[in-house]
């Protein structure tokens, strides 16, 4: 028998890539979404051409369905095929920002990019630590594109050097505010800032066409759907599509039963699906299906500030990318005993489109004003530890699908508005005025940051699992995507959560 992967996205492709290593065989099962044919092609369309010989017809066309998008759904590629809707997984998903997907390479279809180490002070309450990670971050890129450079940033996440790396090249805004901080270097280290150019799982090869928040034509912003096709070519591996519905395990193998009622049996288990799908599929195949997991939130939320510089060219036209441009780290134990992580926004074109759509109807032909002052809008995003985060607790509803309550934090809305103070200081330094007053906070698990739901212990008790993700009372079955993460940092998830797979993969006996 083999061992089975289910899902395909970071943690699946990460895991199967060690089990590959050690001469396992892998059989990986998902439920194969991909691209559809229609937009495919017109992805094609624009990636066989130069970026400078594309109209604006062209270009209205490939953004006009990201802003269109429902409430609570991201898009790329102009489809919704990386993205499961929400009422399809939870009975009532209104106040929750979180969903699944069943698509190839699963949500990091839709990724960010951002690409950061765990901190080792920020870990220090897993039954792992840094130093258990740091060979299994190597690992990950060494399939994963990091761009990035030597910084200040270096000293906080030693766990992957920056050395030999090759950044992207930051937006002209960017640029001046990363100068500008740098000249302020001893005041935002007074303030217990850190600031440095961004980590971005993003191929060098880059067109900085100013596509990325609405489908990078050519794919160089990393999907784990490309590991997935090169994991196709070794003689090991074996892939099927399919969705499991439960599991049974055995003295000598697991047995999964999919949605067709075909059962699989696999020497190994490792669920790689998803927070959500991951929490259906043990809820489903628990002993007692009334039983409920908690899911851990990093709280985010937003803050725009208005550059008073002149900028060297208009931000719209390009060469430039969309993606985060700098990191900050807020690191002050009066704000909290971990880090608080923001990633600092240039121009895109969301930034004009939500003004227009919020204020042009109060103040009838103001669109060119808005247009002109998302010119000079930056944006920060930042991210709360999940100790100062909500919950969503799941159970598991007669029809299959999850039932979440959120259960609110008592500390969310202090360290918010201590952050936020602390954020706008140092924007104030780079030249920026903060404009507190339209801060906007995120819906729980919109930050896509949420796991924990079944953490890893050292002596795991039930609702928890050991160090190589299995759940108490199980020993064939590991949990390896954000659901067996003790808790969840401010920083980046998916880079850590492909390190933690890799590591299980490496250690399952």
């Amino acid at each position: 028998m083999t061992d089975l992967v289910i899902g395909s996205g970071p943690s699946g492709v990460s895991v199967a890539m060690a089990l590959l290593n050690r001469g396992r065989q892998v059989l990986m099962l998902d439920p194969g979404g991909r691209l559809e044919a229609p937009a495919q092609d017109r992805r094609d369309k624009l990636a066989a051409s130069d970026p400078d010989t594309w109209s604006v017809d062209d270009q209205k066309k490939w953004q006009a369905p990201q802003f269109d998008t429902p409430p609570g759904q991201v898009r790329r590629f102009g489809s919704d095929f990386a993205m499961v809707p929400g009422a399809d997984t939870l009975v009532s998903p209104e106040r929750i920002g979180l969903r699944a997907s069943h698509a190839v390479g699963g949500l990091s279809n839709l990724w960010g990019s951002a690409v950061l180490p765990n901190r080792a002070e920020d870990i220090a309450d897993w039954p792992i630590g840094i130093d258990d990670l740091a060979p299994h971050y190597r690992a990950v890129a060494e399939f994963l594109p990091v761009s990035g450079q030597q910084d200040a940033l270096q000293t906080l996440f030693p766990a992957l050097s920056m050395q030999d790396r090759v950044p992207l090249t930051p937006s002209p805004q960017a640029q001046q505010l990363l100068q500008r901080l740098e000249h302020q270097k001893t005041s935002l280290s007074e303030l217990g800032a850190h600031a440095g150019l961004t980590r971005l799982a993003v191929d060098p090869g880059c067109q900085y066409c100013g596509q990325c928040l609405h489908g990078c034509p050519w794919g160089y912003i990393y999907s784990a759907q490309k590991t997935f096709d090169d994991l196709r070519h070794h003689s090991a591996f074996q892939y099927r599509t399919g969705l499991a519905r439960r599991f049974e395990e055995h003295a000598d193998h697991v047995a999964v039963t999919l949605d067709n009622g075909e059962t699989l049996q696999a020497t190994r288990v490792f669920v790689a699906a998803g927070v959500l799908e991951t929490a259906r599929l043990f809820l489903a195949s628990s002993p007692d299906p009334t039983t409920g997991l908690q899911l851990q939130d990093s709280q985010h939320f937003f803050l725009p500030s208005l550059h008073r510089w002149l900028a060297p060219r208009r931000p719209d036209q390009r060469p430039y990318h969309t993606l985060p441009q700098i990191f900050i780290e807020l690191d002050d134990p009066e704000i909290s005993p971990h880090l608080v992580h923001a990633q600092i926004y240039t121009w895109n074109e969301f930034f004009a489109h939500d003004l227009i759509n919020s204020y042009s109807s109060k103040l009838p032909r103001s669109a060119p004003l808005w247009r002109r002052l998302a010119r000079r809008l930056i944006v920060a995003q930042a991210f709360l530890h999940s100790a100062h985060s909500a919950w969503i607790n799941l159970t598991l509803a007669a029809d299959g699908r999850l039932v979440p309550t959120v259960k609110s934090n008592d500390e969310t809305a202090t360290v918010m508005e201590q952050a936020t103070s602390r954020l706008a200081q140092v924007m104030k330094l780079a030249g920026l005025i903060p404009l507190r007053f339209a801060r906007r906070p995120g819906d729980v698990g919109s930050s896509f940051h949420v796991g924990g739901s079944v953490p890893m212990a050292k002596a795991p008790s039930a609702g928890q699992s050991d160090i190589l993700g299995r759940p108490k009372g199980l020993s064939r079955v590991h949990l390896v995507d954000a659901s067996s993460l003790p808790s969840i940092p401010a920083t980046t998830i998916t880079f850590s959560v492909m390190a933690n797979a890799h590591r299980i993969g490496t250690l399952t006996p």
